[in-house]
């Protein structure tokens, strides 16, 4: 009897002792993982409950087959409250939020990567583990991802919330140090392995809070990536940028962008 499969997909939880919670996932491989005893790399996501609203499913098999990409598995992980487990692990934003981003953080490191090592052939290797997000959910992607470089090889943010701040905006303020992701880097260790890919959309949002033509999304970004190159990441090169012409902040602009991406992350060159 002859039969293809195109993928392997596996729905499951684990119970987080640091979140006190259930936690929901989605495992996706390609059909080579049940029988390949080889350590796969890993692209793990944040919001993985959106996997379907961005045909993550197809493009995914896409990717599996496509020349030029290795191998790897993807493992989503369902969002719990994102306004307090997403943000920054350092501190909470002005308004409170994101007040156990460093409980989320000790889950995905001391919790969640432990247990797909164990129990699903992910890879040992720093150099095979990929973090990323959307939004706020990119905010903290970067967050774990920069601030524990010894687990992870890069780091994917679509429309990431860098606006998030110790306090609010000042009307003039140009420099906007209040920025919680630039005295990040700032103050960090420049870990010469990692790797940044952003993306925004020009239609990502119309807030311009300083009046200089650009739309707050994409200025926050670009201010991060000047933060990064003055730590020693070079642009492009370390760090990429992908810009969509009528992208906006939403699933359907991500899901597009996510061929791209994944080349990017898996590509053998």
């Amino acid at each position: 009897m002859h039969f293809h499969i195109d993928h392997i997909s596996i729905k499951g939880s684990l119970y987080s002792t640091y979140l006190e919670r259930k936690v929901d996932f989605r495992l996706f491989a390609p059909p080579t993982f049940w029988k390949n005893p080889q350590k796969f790399p890993v692209l793990l996501m944040n919001d993985g409950q959106d996997f379907d609203k961005m045909n993550l499913a197809s493009t995914l098999t896409a990717a599996f087959t496509t020349k030029g990409i290795q191998p790897f598995i993807y493992v989503g992980i369902t969002a719990g409250n994102r306004l307090q487990e997403y943000g920054t692990a350092c501190c909470s934003d002005f308004k409170g939020r994101g007040a156990r981003a460093k409980i989320y953080s000790q889950f995905i490191i001391k919790e969640m990567i432990p247990f797909l090592k164990d129990e699903f052939n992910a890879s040992h290797k720093k150099t095979d583990w990929v973090f990323c997000g959307m939004s706020l959910g990119g905010l903290n992607a970067f967050d774990i991802g920069f601030n524990h470089a010894n687990y992870f090889d890069k780091i994917g943010v679509f429309s990431g919330s860098f606006w998030w701040r110790k306090k609010p905006y000042i009307k003039g303020d140009m420099e906007d140090r209040s920025r919680i992701v630039l005295d990040m880097v700032k103050n960090a260790d420049h870990n010469p392995h990692l790797d940044f890919w952003f993306q925004c959309g020009s239609l990502d949002e119309k807030v311009d809070r300083n009046n200089n033509g650009i739309i707050d999304s994409i200025d926050d970004t670009l201010d991060l990536v000047k933060e990064l190159q003055a730590k020693g990441y070079s642009f492009p090169g370390d760090i990429t940028y992908l810009q969509i012409e009528g992208g906006r902040h939403d699933l359907p602009t991500w899901g597009k962008a996510f061929p791209g991406f994944l080349r990017w992350a898996f590509g053998e060159n």
